[in-house]
C-alpha cells in the first residue's frame, strides 16, 4: 500500500493550517475593529469560500493561477515554475477553502474578548504587541486551538478545489481523497475503504482532541 497520498495529505494540510492561522488571525482581529459596515462587506468576502461549491472555488483559482492567465503565466515566464499541477498547488486551493473556518472562529473569540482588559494593559504603559500576545492570544485560546484543528481536519478531506488545480498524478499530487474517487473510479472498492478508514480515523483523532482540549478549559 503506497502511502504516499497520506504523507501528502498530511503535509498539504499542515502547510495550509500553517498559512491560515497566521492570516486568519490577523484578518479577524483587524475587521473586528471596523465600523459595522465596512466589517459586513469584509466578513461576507472572507466568508464566501465557505459556501461556494469547492469546484467553484478551484475553478477561480485556475483562471487566476493557470499557466495562461495573468499571474501563472507570470510566474512561469520568470521564474519558470508552473502555480497549477504541482502538489503543493494544493496549498493554494486548500488554503482558500479552510480559511473561513479560521476567520470565522478567531472572529469570534476576538468579539467574546474583555476590551477593558487591553485598556487596562495600556494604562500600565504596555505596548500593543505584548497586550496581543500576552492578553488577548491567552484569553481567546480555546476558540483560536478550536478553529485550527478544525481547519486542519478539513484540510485533510479537502477534494474539489484540490482536484481542479493540482489533479491527482499518482507520486506526486495525490492525497487521501484524490485517492479514493480514483479508486472508486477504477473499482478498487477494497483499497478505496482502507482509506476512507484512515481518514475517518485521522478525523476521528482530531474531534477527540477538541473535545478533550474543551473539557479542559471549561474545568479551568
Amino acid at each position: 500500500m503506497d502511502l504516499y497520498p497520506l504523507y501528502n495529505s498530511i503535509r498539504i494540510a499542515g502547510i495550509s493550517t500553517a498559512v491560515i492561522f497566521a492570516t486568519g488571525i490577523a484578518a479577524a482581529y483587524y475587521v473586528v475593529k471596523l465600523p459595522r459596515i465596512i466589517k459586513g462587506i469584509i466578513d461576507c468576502i472572507f466568508t464566501l469560500p465557505l459556501v461556494l461549491p469547492p469546484t467553484v472555488v478551484g475553478y477561480l483559482l485556475l483562471r487566476l493561477l493557470g499557466p495562461k492567465r495573468v499571474l501563472g503565466a507570470w510566474f512561469f515566464y520568470v521564474f519558470g515554475i508552473r502555480l497549477t499541477m504541482n502538489w503543493w498547488s494544493a496549498v493554494f486551493s486548500t488554503s482558500v477553502v479552510i480559511f473561513p473556518l479560521m476567520y470565522r472562529t478567531a472572529r469570534g473569540a476576538f468579539e467574546s474578548f474583555d476590551v477593558t482588559l487591553a485598556q487596562a494593559g495600556e494604562t500600565l504603559g504596555l505596548g500593543k504587541p505584548y497586550i496581543f500576545f500576552r492578553i488577548v492570544m491567552p484569553y481567546c485560546k480555546s476558540g483560536i486551538i478550536a478553529g485550527t484543528v478544525l481547519a486542519f481536519a478539513r484540510a485533510l478531506g479537502e477534494y474539489g478545489a484540490t482536484t481542479m488545480i493540482a489533479g491527482y498524478t499518482p507520486g506526486r499530487t495525490a492525497t487521501i481523497s484524490t485517492t479514493v474517487y480514483q479508486l472508486w473510479r477504477t473499482n478498487n472498492d477494497g483499497l478505496a475503504m482502507r482509506w476512507v478508514l484512515i481518514n475517518m480515523a485521522i478525523s476521528a483523532v482530531v474531534l477527540l482532541a477538541i473535545n478533550i482540549f474543551e473539557r479542559k478549559s471549561g474545568s479551568k
